[in-house]
């Protein structure tokens, strides 16, 4: 008995005829090769197809039959998704039946008298055989979860699409679900593969009223490829209203990326850019849809160009650092504490770029450890040159970036620049955002506690701008909070901003921690600070960053001021 080569299990047969001594024939014929069942008209046929639809392998289907013929059941067949891919082979001594049945779906014929055996086992062989290499290429091709295209797939069909109809204005889409893994986490497998299912359907039923094609590209990532749409933000809409309504009491966001075509790019590019496009809206909770624009294309262009020419830029020494000084406001007159160090990139070719345009995408791409580094040696290089030459230790705060906290070799980087420059610890104080204590706080804290013991001081920068709460904040090894310059603003003149300010410096009392504001400009904000509590300032009140040439002379300045107190 022949197996299936697929399935490792024997081949079945169904033989439908209304005649005994034809499926006795067939039966005779077959046996010796094959499971075989019967079938003696139509209704009997779909019922036994019905039943058995998941291991047959061919139907042998008399056309002639009382109470429902074959054509009957050949149409019911293949009309029905659950059993169309089921081979038919028809039997008839008809040949204008022949080309009807062919014409229906039917794989192949035989014809009536059953005299030539070998013929009607090398035609069942070959149906099969054809028939599990296409169920093959279907399983390679599909997602059986959602029965849109897989990848590999998706994009040849995509690439056919575009080399055949390049008159076709086709638009890339790409759509993502928020946190997908946390869906999963919370509501289980089978929810999370119930999501996908649906959005799969909501996917194929807009394809159907459109020309297009589409994958479930990644887990949770789904691609689109279809003749240009004039409102995207109503199919987001659509797509998430499905959503909604299978979710109630989970919160499921989609994002969309969409690039619109444009003559001469291949799919490949429109589906990068689609995909960029859909990446900018992450984790943004006002917009869910981005459509890629020709400014979305220039930036791509500078920042790939930022991130190639990064290295050369630390050996040639385009990076630049700068120091803006903090004074401490609770003396009179103000006196020179220490610095902030702040880059700024001088390029060869583009001129000066802000550190806004460098910053976020080297901490994108994990390359902001490179430009950290850089800081670090030169703020220690700086203030030791500043220490032989002019007397005075002024320490510098640099910053210590969540890349840089989980390097295991963090802590070995900075004992050698300290003794390469013959610093003490606190010297360089290492600034943290406030956003980097709410991810892997755990691991952060323990590192941050290493190195305070080690004598550096810690400053939580950007206070107020991120989202721990008191009783986390409690537990943070720091020494300074840097209150956000949002918070100074508008102290002038609104009550309420500055109330917050007084509520942040009674937290810093009570944690016994010092108080840096940023971004101090007005003489005003400089009093209510002072009056306020506040211990250090810096802004352009007192400067702007400074290259150290100019730095200097703020020392030198400071170094008078102690000469004239002295004497």
């Amino acid at each position: 008995m022949i197996k299936s080569k697929q399935l490792n299990k024997p081949q079945l047969v169904l033989v439908v005829d209304d005649q005994e001594i034809n499926r006795d024939v067939l039966g005779m014929i077959l046996e010796d090769y094959y499971e075989i069942i019967y079938a003696s008209n139509g209704i009997e046929a779909l019922s036994q197809i019905e039943a058995n639809r998941d291991e047959l392998s061919v139907v042998l289907l008399d056309l002639l039959m009382p109470e429902m013929d074959g054509f009957q059941v050949l149409e019911r067949v293949r009309k029905d998704e659950r059993l169309n891919s089921i081979p038919i082979i028809v039997l008839t001594a008809e040949k204008n039946a022949e080309l009807r049945a062919l014409q229906m779906g039917a794989a192949d014929f035989i014809t009536k008298p059953f005299d030539m055996h070998e013929v009607i086992l090398a035609r069942v062989g070959r149906i099969i055989e054809l028939s599990e290499g296409r169920q093959l290429i279907s399983a390679a091709e599909y997602d059986r979860l959602t029965m849109l295209y897989n990848r590999n797939f998706f994009f040849e069909y995509a690439n056919r699409i575009y080399n055949y109809h390049p008159e076709w204005k086709m638009d890339a889409i790409v759509m993502d679900i928020d946190q997908f893994h946390m869906v999963n986490d919370m509501n289980g497998r089978d929810f999370g593969d119930n999501v996908l299912r649906l959005l799969g359907n909501e996917i194929r039923a807009f394809l159907g009223e459109t020309e297009g094609i589409a994958s479930r590209f990644e887990a949770d990532r789904f691609d689109i490829y279809c003749k240009h749409y004039d409102d995207y933000p109503a199919l987001l809409e659509r797509f998430q209203d499905k959503i909604n309504a299978m979710s109630k009491g989970a919160s499921i966001r989609l994002r969309m990326g969409v690039k619109p075509w444009k003559e001469g790019v291949e799919p490949v590019l429109l589906f990068d850019r689609a995909r960029a496009a859909c990446s900018m809206v992450r984790g943004n909770y006002k917009s869910h849809l981005m459509i890629y624009n020709e400014d979305m294309r220039m930036r791509e262009i500078l920042n790939q160009r930022l991130l190639n020419d990064l290295r050369r830029a630390v050996e040639n020494h385009e990076l630049k650092v700068l120091y803006q000084p903090k004074y401490n406001v609770q003396v009179d007159p103000p006196r020179l504490s220490s610095a902030e160090a702040l880059v700024r990139w001088w390029h060869p070719e583009l001129g000066m770029i802000s550190p806004a345009s460098f910053i976020p995408l080297f901490e994108n791409n994990g390359e902001i450890s490179v430009v950290d580094n850089y800081v670090w040696v030169e703020a220690a290089r700086q203030i030791a040159a500043w220490r032989d030459k002019l007397g005075m230790t002024i320490p510098v705060s640099v910053n210590l970036s969540r890349v840089d906290v989980f390097d295991p070799a963090l802590e070995e980087i900075f004992d050698r620049i300290i003794e390469e420059n013959q610093l003490s610890h606190n010297c360089l104080k290492l600034e943290v955002t406030e956003s980097a204590y709410t991810e892997n706080a755990g691991q952060l804290i323990e590192v941050i506690e290493r190195l305070r013991k080690k004598g550096f001081e810690i400053e939580m920068d950007d206070f107020g701008s991120g989202y721990s709460s008191l009783n986390m904040l409690s537990s943070m090894p720091i020494d300074v909070l840097k209150m956000d310059m949002a918070f100074i603003r508008n102290i002038e003149h609104n009550a309420t901003d500055f109330r917050l300010v007084e509520l942040i410096l009674d937290i810093a009392r009570y944690l016994k921690v010092s108080v840096v504001a940023e971004g101090v400009e007005t003489e005003e904000q400089l009093a209510m600070l002072k009056n306020a509590g506040c211990d250090l300032v810096q802004g352009y009140y007192f400067s702007r960053p400074l290259p150290p040439e100019d730095f200097e002379k703020l020392i030198i300045k400071e170094k008078n001021i102690d000469r004239g107190n002295q004497a």
